[in-house]
């Protein structure tokens, strides 16, 4: 008897008859493989999901997916009836991880509109920007955020239902879903399969966030993808794993408006039938007790939330038992905590995988095992999506040269919104993507990212512009020039660096006051370093920002 490959049980897990067959297809025009067996839109995602299973949990709120459901046809009558929303109109959404996040996202989709995921760190002129550039018909927002509108300097003609607010100043939900307490189902009007669904705001190297328009089957391929890894990972086990001892429930801890969170975390839960046990903020030790007390079964998370409850088990008293798998995604691991995840719970193994905002966070996958032989890696290829690595010249790289990561298929995104350029920047030879990654692959197909062409730093899973820091460092008087980089850090994985030529030295103080009114908080350069005299430079004129990051590296380092 052969023995078994990923690439054989992927192949008998998707042949026809199967439950996660593949058949040929496309999506925007793009050949591609579809899930035979997939809910069409986000729509038929969340009716078939309806029972009295628990899924959302938060502090002393409880609902199962039935009630979930129901609440979310709720919102989306009065969406439909009272704003008017179409489809293809765009619903900003803009809270903290509650309740109302993911009602308002049920409801928008299920009609066919596009639900804009708003960054909830963003200023009011991130805001202002996000919500004029995608045309947002409605704002739904909680009082934080409803704060940050209200100084935006330019008024927008945009409707603006209130969550959880103490405000009076507009309609709350809670008040607008009463008309329609007896409808359990949502309205008549649906999306198409290839609509767009979702818009998630993702940093470049320079100039403000492009919207990231995504459509139903993308998103649905993304899930059914991670559904079929779990499975084959399953059947190359030597003997099957034992029965579950408590239901699956994951902790959702991540901000929903992240790929990882809506995706990974909220979006795959509802085939699993897994209960969502929602975090106002991050804190370790809180998580720790909702692990216990919730028996918790699976965590995803950035590397520097599972490297935080690392620490708190090894620290707390608590039961984590429950926990069977942690995984990563939006920055990598350190390969110290890949082991020390293993090390530090009862029976939960690590994984993580490589995916952008871009691909509907697929791409590449790694668990287990595999993982701890291979902390560096990202893992293989995702069965919807094609790799490859290309030299300067375009050409296709042998194993283990690195190159530039290029990816494609069912969950790639439509493009970025009203961003020509940016798209024929982006998509080469009709429908590859560049992702802007260097990167390698092995021999047997795991992929190693090495570094980066964009000019990003990637703060917890955050993408962070160098260039919109640097912009905002050369506001100041004093400075005449800028270069701002990635530092290596333990916990973030990177933290901001910026090497400043001054007039003067500046104090931490003057330079964190002049940024803050310019750049949210988690862009503020977390290490700066100043000198009276121009950065160094190429013959050619540019900043060797390579140099600079180096010698930021061994400072820190030392």
């Amino acid at each position: 008897m052969a023995e078994k490959t990923r690439a054989s049980v992927i192949a008998q897990l998707t042949a026809t008859g199967q439950p996660f067959e593949l058949i040929p297809g496309q999506v925007f025009g793009r050949e591609c493989l579809r899930f035979k067996n997939a809910p069409a839109t986000l729509h038929d995602l969340f009716a078939d999901a309806r029972s009295d299973a628990p899924f959302i949990v938060y502090n002393d709120e409880r609902m199962s997916f039935a009630e979930t459901y129901a609440a979310a046809a709720r919102v989306a009558m009065v969406l439909v009836n009272h704003y008017g929303i179409e489809r293809g109109d765009r619903v900003a959404i803009s809270m903290r991880n509650y309740p109302e996040w993911i009602l308002s996202f049920m409801a928008v989709t299920a009609i066919g509109g596009i639900a804009v995921a708003m960054n909830a760190l963003w200023r009011p002129d991130e805001m202002a920007f996000g919500l004029t550039d995608c045309g947002a018909k409605v704002l739904i927002a909680d009082q934080e955020r409803l704060d940050r509108y209200a100084a935006i300097e330019q008024p927008l003609d945009i409707q603006v239902i209130a969550v959880r607010s103490q405000a009076t100043d507009y309609p709350d939900l809670a008040n607008l879903v009463r008309e329609y307490a007896a409808v359990t189902e949502m309205p008549d009007q649906q999306p198409d399969a290839e609509d767009d669904a979702t818009l998630m705001y993702t940093s470049g190297s320079t100039g403000n966030p492009k919207g990231v328009a995504s459509c139903h089957v993308n998103i649905i391929s993304a899930l059914m993808s991670w559904e079929l890894d779990q499975a084959s990972a399953v059947e190359l086990l030597n003997e099957a794993p034992p029965a579950p001892i408590h239901p699956p429930a994951t902790l959702l801890a991540v901000p929903l408006f992240h790929a990882t969170g809506s995706l990974a975390v909220y979006l795959a839960s509802y085939r699993h039938q897994r209960k969502l046990v929602s975090m106002y903020k991050w804190d370790p030790a809180e998580a720790a007790k909702l692990i216990e007390q919730e028996r918790i079964t699976g965590f995803i998370a950035p590397a520097a939330m599972t490297g935080d409850l690392v620490i708190e088990a090894n620290r707390s008293e608590r039961d984590l038992s429950s926990l069977l798998s942690v995984g990563g995604g939006g920055a990598p691991r350190a390969p110290d905590q890949v082991r020390n995840i293993e090390k530090s719970f009862a029976k939960a193994m690590p994984g993580t995988g490589w995916g952008m905002t871009e691909t509907n966070a697929i791409g590449t996958g790694i668990g287990g095992e595999d993982y701890l032989q291979r902390p560096a890696s990202s893992g293989r290829c995702s069965a919807v999506l094609e790799l490859k690595i290309i030299d300067d010249h375009g050409n296709e790289c042998p194993t283990h040269s690195p190159g530039e990561l290029l990816v494609r298929g069912t969950s790639v995104f439509r493009g970025y919104w009203n961003r020509p350029d940016a798209n024929a920047e982006t998509f080469v030879d009709g429908d590859w993507m560049r992702t802007g990654d260097v990167a390698y692959v092995d021999e047997e197909g795991f992929l190693f990212i090495v570094d980066r062409i964009k000019d990003l730093v990637i703060r917890g899973g955050e993408n962070i512009g160098c260039g919109e820091v640097e912009a905002a460092l050369l506001e100041h008087p004093a400075v005449h020039e800028a270069s701002v980089y990635a530092v290596p850090d333990e916990r973030l994985g990177e933290e901001v660096g910026a090497t400043l030529y001054t007039d003067r030295q500046l104090s931490d103080h003057e330079l964190t006051s002049f940024l803050s009114e310019r750049l949210a908080k988690f862009k503020i350069p977390t290490y700066v370093w100043q000198q009276q005299q121009p950065l160094p430079r190429t013959a050619s004129g540019k900043i060797l920002k390579r140099e600079l990051r180096e010698q930021a590296a061994a400072r820190v380092g030392a």
